[in-house]
Order: structure tokens, then sequence, then C-alpha cells
């Protein structure tokens, strides 16, 4: 698949993103939605803080064709991945709990691109991608606009996507039936700001037959081969910690539970090291190593022209990547939620020398596409970054967040996430 070139149906969503400023949102159907799913936990959800913040009011027009490219790129991805020498060079780099296949390829695949003139480019890819049960609401509350020449990219069913996802890990290790009970974990819970998606989907899991408890790692124990939490033996866990190896002294009766294989765990410390340390981008953009090692040529080139170029910093590049610093974004290896990120170009002296002392990538910079909106009135041009949610490669639902700074944000008047409207 060749990229979009300059054909009217780019040009069409290039114009109404950058002149459409319809407000799309309708949050008393987000509300209706709410009341539907959550009952009397309804308030306690639309009273976080975090929740006015969740959504934006505009919505991102996308070509048909873009959104295929994107889900062709995963594909390439995906097939890189299974390649030995792709595995043997990503796990030479990976911590020992992730030396460990058991089976499951991680529930929600996060793929993070731009938009550009050369059409998209994948930027990062994430194991425990947060916001697919968030935008899944989002999705629903969306009112028509110019013209009403879109549709909405999403699974046309979002909820039975979901536990066929779950099913299907769990089978991937266990080889038949489903799991009765799915804890959902991350470190204190309650207190993370997409709490309010953890609850959307214990509640989506509940109505499908499965039990699900929401817990922090400190609520576990591992007995006899089995994973407790409290009283209730955990069968699988949808894991939402950022401590990807497992290897943190809190999350001890976890790490024993995947390394003994008492739990199906996804996603894990296996699935991470495979798809998401950043290092791998490093392969992946390598035209003749993936040649090498085997991939189609079709898919190379997919990955040679929808990943940017990426380095690992150290000493021996480090001067000429000060140099054209602004060519460049830098990265933390094992990183997370834009932390420890920066542009080339906001860069100072005193900060590359502590990049070059630590662990990170350098990344051919790709500029983010815009989008109109309206900020009390105001009209302002906010920066798009697109996220398609995958298991096994095949969509679950595609979405945008809008932001303004060096990275993606919930803090930006007007931002928040946003549904993609393709543009046929």
């Amino acid at each position: 698949m060749q990229p979009p070139d300059d054909t009217p149906e780019q040009t069409e969503a290039e114009r109404l993103n950058q002149h459409c400023a319809c407000a799309t949102l309708d949050r008393a159907a987000i509300a209706i939605n709410l009341a539907s799913q959550l009952g009397d936990d309804t308030h306690d959800v639309l009273s976080s803080t975090a929740w006015q913040q969740f959504f934006s009011d505009a919505a991102i027009f996308v070509p048909g064709r873009d959104l295929d490219h994107m889900q062709a790129i995963v594909q390439a991805l995906e097939a890189a991945a299974e390649l030995p020498g792709y595995q043997r060079r990503v796990l030479s780099w990976a911590p020992q709990n992730a030396q460990i296949n058991r089976g499951p390829l991680g529930a929600f695949m996060g793929y993070d691109f731009h938009l550009g003139e050369e059409g998209p480019r994948l930027i990062e890819v994430n194991t425990n991608a947060g916001g697919a049960f968030l935008n899944a609401v989002l999705a629903r509350a969306q009112l028509r606009c110019c013209g009403g020449s879109t549709n909405a990219s999403w699974a046309e069913d979002f909820d039975a996507a979901v536990i066929a996802q779950f099913e299907s890990e769990w089978r991937t290790q266990r080889g038949s039936g489903r799991p009765e009970r799915i804890a959902i974990v991350d470190d204190q819970p309650s207190g993370q700001y997409l709490y309010p998606e953890f609850r959307l989907a214990q509640q989506l899991l509940r109505n499908n037959g499965i039990d699900a408890v929401i817990f922090s790692p400190s609520d576990f124990r591992y007995e006899s081969g089995a994973l407790y939490g409290g009283d209730k033996r955990i069968d699988l866990v949808y894991n939402r910690l950022v401590d990807f190896g497992l290897e943190m002294p809190e999350h001890a009766a976890l790490r024993s539970a995947w390394l003994g294989g008492g739990a199906v765990i996804t996603p894990n410390p296996y699935t991470h090291a495979l798809f998401a340390d950043k290092r791998n981008l490093t392969v992946l953009s390598d035209r003749a190593t993936l040649l090498d090692w085997g991939l189609s040529p079709e898919y190379v080139e997919l990955l040679r022209r929808g990943i940017p170029r990426t380095v690992t910093v150290t000493a021996s590049n480090g001067e000429d990547l000060w140099q054209q610093r602004r060519q460049w974004f830098f990265k933390p290896v094992a990183g997370h939620g834009s932390k420890g990120v920066y542009s080339g170009s906001k860069l100072t002296k005193s900060t590359f020398a502590r990049i070059l002392e630590s662990d990170y990538i350098a990344q051919a910079y790709v500029p983010p596409s815009g989008r109109l909106v309206l900020v009390d009135g105001a009209r302002e041009v906010l920066k798009v970054d697109v996220r398609l949610y995958t298991y096994r490669g095949t969509l679950l639902l595609a979405a945008a967040r809008l932001y303004r700074g060096q990275t993606t944000n919930f803090r930006t008047p007007g931002g928040g996430f946003a549904p993609l409207l393709l543009v046929e």
C-alpha cells in the first residue's frame, strides 16, 4: 500500500479540520449512556474532576484511506513481531521477566500516529493503552455536522469485541472456556486519572457474565499456584500498571503469578518487550534488517514509510544528534505518559547531557496535524494524534487526542479525546 497522495478525499478532510468549527459532542447523551451502564454510580463518575477534561467538543475528520493505511502499518508491524530474528533482537534488551511467552498477545494494543502530508506515521506503540472505554462512550454521543458526510470509525459492537478479546487471551493460555473473574489492576486505582474508565470496564464485563473487580497490586497474594484478591481467586488480570516488567517489590504477587502461570495476565512483560519498548522502533525502521529476517517486501515498505527513522542515543552519536536536535524527538526507552519526552527544538544542553546518561531513543520529528476548535468562543488550532486500539491486528476502535504543547495531555482547554469521523 502506498501512502495517500493529494487526492480530493485528502483535501476535503484537511479543509474540514481547518475550517469546520462544529461542536459535535452531545454531553447530555454521554450522561444518559453512563446512566444506562453505571446506574446509581453515574454521579460519582461525572463528578470526577478529570471527567470534565476527557473529551473535546470537536471531532477529527480523516480520509477512510488514511485509516486503512494505519491498519496496514499495524498488520506489517505485527507480522514483523512474529519473526524469530526480530524476537531474538528485542528480547536481548528486555528484562528477565519478559523472556517467558505464555500465549496472550495483549489486550488493547495502542498504536499512535501523526497524520502528515506523506501519510500516517507511527510514532509510538503502547501495550496497555488507556482510553478505549471512554472513547466508546464518546463515539456514541456525536452529532452530525458539515453536511453529514461522515461516519464514526469504531467497532460496530465494541462491547462484544471487548469480551471476545478477553476470552481469546484466556484461551491462548488455558486452551478453552472463559475467565470467571477478571481483576482490573493499577497502583492505587481510585486515585488514577483514568479511574472512571476502570468503572466502565468493570460494568461492561459484569454485564456480560464475567465478575470484575478493581484492585491495587497490594490487594493480591499468590498462594498454592493461584492468585487471590482478598478471598476471591483471580482468573485473569487486565493489567494497567506502568511497571511493564513487573519488577517492583510491591508487585511481587503479580510477578509470581506471571512467572508461575497462576493467572492469565494481559498485557504482560513479554508483550511489552515484543511491541512497546521504544528501542524496537530502531529495528522496525531498519529496512535492510527486516528484509534479512524474512519480512515481505510489501510489509517492509509499509514500515519504512510508516515509521520515522529511530536511533538509540549513545555517546558515539551524541554530538551529531545535538547538532541536528531540531530534527529529532527524544524519548526514554521505557517511558510512559509522555514523561521525560523532549522536542529537540526545546532541548537545553544540560537536559541533553542527562539524556546521554540515560536510556533514550531519538526519533525523526514528524509534526502533528491540526484541528480548529472553539475555546470560549475564540478560534484555536490544536495538535492532533490518532490512536488505533487493536487486538491481534484487528481494529477495536479509533480515536484522536487534541492538545497544545510538546506532548499529548489532558490539560488543554478545548482538548481531550475526540472521535474520528471518516470522510468517504
